[in-house]
């Protein structure tokens, strides 16, 4: 009887808009490493065992599925919500990976300094630190505005989207970057990626720049609706986008910070995806000429409230 020694990765979230891409990735390359996937409810189990996948039930809330899930996993990626739940969900499923051997943790972070005050980048720092503590090999991905945002939650119906950080430039990056890169260093392992930070802010622009941008390749009147912390702040309050309350103070104290120039690197460029994937990231223009026929639908609808303009 012979034994697989390929290594097994350990993917979580891949259910979710980031993770769905991590696993496509996998499926498009699937030389030399296995895939375990962990998925929180049972229909979603079923399903990937009648497709042949090994999956296993695995819930960030529930430390108890935490074992069975890792048992004999390599190498795995970290990939929770952004909400204040991170920092105990990261400290206990690092334990249970200390616990079942794994050698390498890459972890999807945010594109913060070491020393940001703004609480949800806080709440990175103390995971990030955790896992370095761990003794487990690390690699930290750090991505900053993400462009399939204009598909959510800055979505340009009836032809207008909004931003929130003024007339100030910030960096965005697509997510088939973010899962291709996340697949890459899970492929590679520690020894070439351990101990490594990757951060990922490939094209800056204003609200209005990307309007443009938007525009040119829509070939329709997109407009940007440009806000403040304030209004974000009054959304909030009356309900209209529904987050827990920590985060909600989180994300205006970010934006206050980005107006007073605290925070102005989010403005940058600074680019890893050719130095791991050997090819040009994904700019604005080319994410939305492949998005395009979806962005069109979300300009066709008709505008209502704010989030509209």
């Amino acid at each position: 009887m012979t034994t697989d020694t390929t290594p097994l990765i350990f993917l979580m979230g891949t259910t979710g808009q980031t993770g769905r891409l991590i696993l496509e990735d996998f499926d498009r390359n699937p030389g030399g490493v296995r895939i375990r996937i962990g998925v929180r409810k049972q229909k979603d189990l079923e399903r990937l065992r009648a497709d042949g996948r090994d999956a296993v039930l695995f819930d960030l809330d529930d430390p108890r599925t935490f074992g069975p899930a890792l048992c004999g996993v390599d190498r795995m990626n970290i990939l929770t919500g952004y909400t204040i739940a991170m920092t105990h969900q990261t400290k206990t499923v690092v334990d249970a990976a200390k616990k079942a051997g794994v050698q390498h943790i890459v972890n999807q972070g945010v594109f913060a300094a070491e020393d940001a005050t703004d609480s949800k980048y806080c709440w990175f720092a103390l995971v990030e630190a955790y896992i370095e503590a761990s003794g487990i090999a690390w690699t930290h991905l750090h991505p900053n505005v993400f462009l399939e945002n204009m598909l959510s939650v800055s979505q340009p119906i009836g032809g207008t989207f909004s931003t929130f950080w003024g007339e100030n430039r910030v960096g965005y990056v697509a997510l088939e970057d973010l899962a291709a890169v996340t697949a890459k260093v899970l492929r590679d392992g520690p020894g070439r990626h351990g101990s490594k930070d990757y951060y990922l802010s490939t094209e800056t622009m204003t609200g209005q720049e990307l309007a443009t941008a938007l525009s040119e390749v829509l070939d329709r009147p997109i407009r940007c609706n440009v806000l403040g912390a304030s209004e974000m702040e009054a959304l909030f309050k009356k309900g209209t986008l529904e987050v827990e309350d920590w985060y909600a103070r989180s994300s205006f104290e970010l934006l206050t910070q980005f107006a007073d120039g605290r925070m102005g690197y989010m403005g940058t460029v600074k680019d890893d995806v050719p130095y791991l994937l050997g090819r040009p990231a994904i700019g604005v223009r080319p994410w939305a000429t492949a998005n395009r026929a979806e962005l069109l639908a979300l300009v066709d609808q008709r505008a209502d409230g704010i989030l509209a303009g």
